[in-house]
């Protein structure tokens, strides 16, 4: 089994050929969230946040854009960083804290190279984007980046960092071609107040799990595994025990 960059995984998969290895691999997410024009801005902010931002957004499934309709795009974006506002970062020995550092220089250097590609696209930065370079350690400020273009790099690459894209749409079918579009399909979610209507979109998207009304969250009995290039096999639930083992068929 691995866990990690797409990149990584190939390199493993091509290793694996002389050997004909058995593997389980759970690779580069980059996942999308769709937001419905009937959901309530307000419930589903602190969710989207923790979604988007836990481990300060260093989580193979974590929400790496986010794709709300015209309708109430500015209230989720109001309320979005109304909630990543009021969220500490700092060292993990003051309690209060509850977003660190980014893991090393090189993913540093990744998400403030995305970040300040979108500035200078003309994105609107709603919150950070203005890291302390001179502060010890690798902390990069939680940022919300609005009216973004779908083909910005902070968009079409995965940032693994506290950097959120939050899209805007006019259509849903267009709204789930941009979440498609992209050749990775770990997560995915899906933010209505309607759960039917959450589960027929659901069912379009290209994702190994699609979330509704939440995102990222893993349980031990239910399978995991991405689509596309997020890898094959499955870890977790009966499904990702079999994957550990080689049948045997004893005939007669």
């Amino acid at each position: 089994m691995f866990t990690g960059s797409t990149a990584t995984g190939k390199a493993i998969i091509r290793c694996s050929a002389d050997t004909v290895k058995r593997l389980t691999l759970e690779l580069g997410g980059n996942d999308a969230g769709i937001v419905l024009p009937d959901a309530d801005p307000d419930a589903i902010a602190q969710d989207l946040f923790w979604g988007a931002f836990i481990n300060t957004g260093q989580t193979c499934a974590a929400l790496k854009r986010l794709y709300v309709h015209d309708d109430i795009y500015d209230r989720v974006v109001d309320a979005l960083t109304t909630v990543a506002a009021a969220m500490p970062m700092g060292v993990g020995t003051n309690e209060q804290n509850v977003l660190g550092p980014l893991q090393n220089r090189a993913q540093f250097d990744i998400v403030d190279r995305l970040v300040d590609a979108a500035k200078a696209s003309g994105a609107r930065v709603v919150l950070g984007g203005d890291p302390d370079r001179d502060q010890p350690g690798y902390f990069y400020p939680t940022t919300l980046i609005a009216d973004i273009d779908n083909d910005n790099p902070l968009v079409a690459e995965e940032q693994f960092g506290p950097a959120l894209p939050i899209i805007r749409y006019h259509d849903l079918d267009h709204a789930i071609e941009m979440a498609n579009g992209l050749d990775v399909g770990l997560g995915a979610s899906v933010w209505s107040a309607d759960r039917a209507r959450a589960r027929e979109v659901a069912a379009r998207i290209e994702a190994g799990t699609v979330w509704i009304n939440s995102h990222g969250g893993v349980h031990p009995m239910i399978p995991f595994g991405g689509a596309k290039q997020s890898g094959y096999g499955l870890e977790f639930g009966t499904e990702g025990l079999k994957s550990l083992g080689v049948p045997q068929v004893i005939n007669g």
